[in-house]
């Protein structure tokens, strides 16, 4: 098929969904698909003029459109296509299929221009906005906010949701055409085998110190001083533990100055960012507004012993006391018990890190990027989508 994507972000910027529309564009095109990619403009070096291919023929065409800075994130850019310029290169391109992967004023003129045209639209529901307005002291904002995505979502053929109890939700609020596509782990990139103990002697950790790590944007709604209290009050029985912080974003200074013990390692990329998963002994994810959890997947592929609130990733890939801890959602004097207890015994470490990484090698990208393409291909053709039903049973 001929599909075009398009998205308000994509690498380089480092987050879930840039880092999931990377890995779908890149699988559809193994796969034989032809992508235009649809995304704003960043800096001139990391830009590609429109309409220009990529390495790799025509398999995929790069259309960048203006860009301004979204507020608080820094290398964030809003997309601001002028009026008519998206339905002229769909136009041109004569795409069987637009996929919208985000809902912002760039996806919005997708959408329109879209339908002007005729053509079928998918999107995915990738970011709980509704639940970010209380965490950005505009929580009046939540209602209007879902009104806005149940809207959208509607107008699409599909949405692809990764978490059954987010597609039931969603549900719940009248958003229609829901199907579950889940996530795949990277095993190759993210590994055991990437340990560094001389990256463990920058953060101040001999062999035998426990580590516990953070990975994620520095944003409000991550919920990241949860996190650090835990680690805070797991110390006064393990005075040796100690914590990073790998990401950056809006509130990452301000931690910095409330937390001098923490080790804050910033932004880090592919194989840096693997070693720094590898290189700690613990995962401590305290978030609860994830539609999926990407860094719950990649902690476990690296054989972390990781305790996260129990849904979304945590409750699919996890199986408590096996492969992983959870505890109930919100719940955080159970957070709190629960790093205590993971510290009072290291000795079943070793078990539950082979069994994480086992559980992330069952789950390997290219299936869930053929469920994707198998989504698409329905998508595409008017009518044949129902709501919530499975595609198996097409």
């Amino acid at each position: 098929m001929r599909i075009a994507l398009v998205t308000e972000t994509y690498p380089p910027e480092v987050n879930g969904v840039a880092m999931t529309n990377q890995r779908l564009v890149r699988g559809l095109i193994e796969l034989g698909h032809r992508i235009l990619l649809v995304k704003p403009r960043h800096s001139p070096d990391a830009s590609t003029p429109a309409g220009m291919p990529l390495a790799g023929g025509d398999s995929l065409t790069v259309h960048e459109v203006f860009g301004i800075p979204l507020p608080n994130y820094a290398g964030l850019k809003i997309g601001l296509p002028a009026p008519g310029q998206l339905e002229q290169r769909f136009e041109a391109y004569q795409p069987d299929l637009v996929h919208v992967a985000t809902e912002g004023p760039l996806g919005f003129s997708a959408l329109r221009a879209a339908r002007k045209l005729g053509v079928p639209v998918s999107s995915t529901f990738h970011t709980n906005f509704q639940d970010y307005c209380a965490d950005y002291g505009a929580a009046f904002a939540e209602r209007g906010m879902m009104a806005y995505l149940r809207w959208f979502h509607n107008q699409c053929a599909l949405t692809t949701v990764p978490d059954q109890q987010l597609i039931e939700r969603l549900a719940a609020d009248g958003v229609e055409h829901l199907e579950m596509l889940g996530r795949g782990a990277d095993t190759e990139l993210f590994k055991p085998a990437r340990r560094s103990q001389a990256l463990r002697t920058e953060w101040g950790a001999a062999a035998s110190t426990p580590v516990a790590i953070y990975v994620g944007r520095a944003a409000a709604e991550k919920n990241i001083p949860l996190a650090l209290t835990a680690w805070q009050r797991a110390r006064t029985t393990c005075p040796d533990l100690k914590m990073v912080v790998v990401g950056d974003g809006p509130v990452r200074r301000k931690l910095e100055k409330q937390w001098p013990e923490v080790h804050f390692a910033g932004m880090r990329y592919d194989q840096d960012l693997a070693t720094h998963y590898a290189s700690a002994d613990l995962f401590v994810f305290a978030s609860e507004s994830e539609t999926f959890g990407n860094v719950v997947v990649e902690a476990l592929a690296s054989g972390l012993v990781v305790l996260t609130y129990d849904y979304a990733a945590g409750r699919q890939f996890i199986r408590h006391g096996e492969n992983g801890f959870l505890a109930p959602l919100g719940d955080e004097p159970a957070l709190f018990a629960g790093l205590e207890q993971i510290l009072q015994h290291p000795e079943g470490w070793e078990a539950i890190r082979q069994a994480a990484r086992l559980t992330a090698r069952n789950y390997p990208w290219s299936t869930t990027i053929q469920r994707f393409a198998q989504l698409l291909q329905h998508a595409a053709r008017p009518g044949i989508i129902t709501t919530n039903v499975p595609l198996a049973a097409r």
